[in-house]
């Protein structure tokens, strides 16, 4: 990110060109090197190909600098407690599509994970459940099983790992102990279309996106303490000034306690502070580095950079705590490590990254690496005219109330 380590705008062009309708140059060389070790995915099937090249993992930027963000492994079922699938199996999973193992994740959201990194908890829309992931006993739980629950969106864990869970069809936040056994409710009559949902443990606070409606003048975000109670909000109301939302959806709580929500439909992420006061803003409308086609997720690493997961352009987009550009991960496809329209993202005490890669049924987890805070300088250079949409700024477009599919159940099919 600074000196001889800070990727070219040329260069990460060429390692990851994003847009809707070609994969990254990157991934055509593994795809190919997949081909022509398995013409026939019939004897791959049976067992052919005994001598596979190893499943090459994506890192960014890619060689000859220095990586920042490596690809870990993909969670997508019970099975990935046991063991990471083979090449085969991916290649096959990749190439032809295979039937999926039982508990295999369907439309990630909302994602948790537990202070020691163990656990990862995931919000599954499609299921009307949660997934626990235990790495560390190598056990599966589903809350949801029994009483399936109503369209779960946003997650959030208390410092006894309590699990609030957003369901969306009731307007309200589950809160469930680490077996998932439900505890209680917390709900309000002003809550239109929940979303996301984060947690202040220092302060106390539950802060919830109202997504709301398009006849709707909320598009707010409620805070209660924890006991449940609402206690105030952050935002003007619906709009596009300094403050204002238009279908916010997720967000998290950083250092200091300040708040950054996702304003999905005004293509930014606005940061508060604990007291609710408007600081400033990441991103704006537009196909340029730094800019959004529909941000969803937010998070921040140990050293105060902001990650943001932009669903359109299917890519997670890395600012400094000033809101400058660093680098981008990610990029449309299938292959490992590439993403198809995300969801949400959470990062953990270790600067492990997982992102929902919602049309791909899967969460993919990354790595920061070989990265200080002196690192978190922007390249002037990397900030061309040509961005994450591959292609000139098309300008500051106004955002359409209408547009559903950047909102749809708070995950879109675009």
């Amino acid at each position: 990110m600074t000196g001889a380590s800070r990727p070219t705008i040329t260069r990460m062009r060429r390692i990851a060109r994003v847009n809707h309708s070609t994969e990254v140059p990157v991934l055509r060389r593994h795809v190919g090197a997949v081909g022509s070790w398995c013409l026939l995915l019939g004897a791959l099937a049976l067992g052919g190909c005994s001598t596979p090249p190893p499943l090459q993992k994506l890192a960014w930027p890619g060689p000859p600098l220095q990586p920042r963000v490596q690809f870990v492994r993909t969670i997508s079922s019970e099975e990935s407690l046991g063991r990471d699938a083979t090449f085969e199996e991916k290649a096959l999973e990749l190439l032809t599509g295979r039937k999926a193992p039982a508990n295999h994740i369907a439309e990630p959201m909302g994602m948790a994970v537990s202070d020691d990194g163990n656990r990862i908890y995931v919000a599954d829309f499609a299921q009307f459940a949660v997934f626990v992931f235990d790495f560390q006993s190598k056990a599966f739980l589903k809350i949801g099983k029994d009483e399936p629950l109503q369209r779960p969106v946003g997650i959030a864990l208390d410092a006894q790992e309590n699990v609030y869970v957003v369901e969306q069809m009731k307007r309200s936040i589950s809160v469930f102990n680490r077996k998932g056994e439900f505890l209680r409710s917390i709900t309000d009559e002003s809550i239109d279309r929940p979303g996301g949902v984060a947690i202040d443990r220092e302060r106390g606070r539950i802060y919830l996106a109202d997504t709301s409606h398009s006849k709707s003048g909320h598009h707010d975000v409620k805070i209660f303490d924890m006991q449940g109670k609402l206690i105030g909000t952050i935002g003007k109301g619906k709009g596009g000034g300094e403050g204002y939302f238009l279908f916010p959806t997720f967000l998290w709580v950083g250092a200091q306690g300040h708040v950054y929500v996702t304003d999905t439909l005004n293509s930014r992420v606005q940061e508060f502070d604990a007291d609710g006061n408007y600081l400033g803003r990441i991103g704006e409308r537009g196909t340029g580095w730094g800019m959004f086609d529909k941000p969803k997720g937010v998070a921040t690493d140990s050293l105060g950079n902001v990650y943001v997961v932009d669903s359109g352009w299917s890519n997670v987009q890395i600012f400094n705590p000033k809101g400058q550009i660093l680098l981008f991960f990610g990029g449309r496809g299938k292959y490992p490590g590439l993403l198809q329209n995300p969801t949400s993202i959470t990062i953990d005490r270790q600067d492990r990254i997982y992102v929902g890669d919602y049309l791909n049924h899967r969460v993919e987890v990354y790595q920061l690496v070989n990265t200080t805070a002196a690192d978190s300088v922007p390249n002037p250079a990397a900030l061309a005219p040509e961005g994450p949409g591959g292609k000139p700024d098309a300008g500051k477009a106004d955002a359409k109330e209408g547009d559903a599919t950047a909102v749809k159940e708070a995950g879109d099919k675009k």
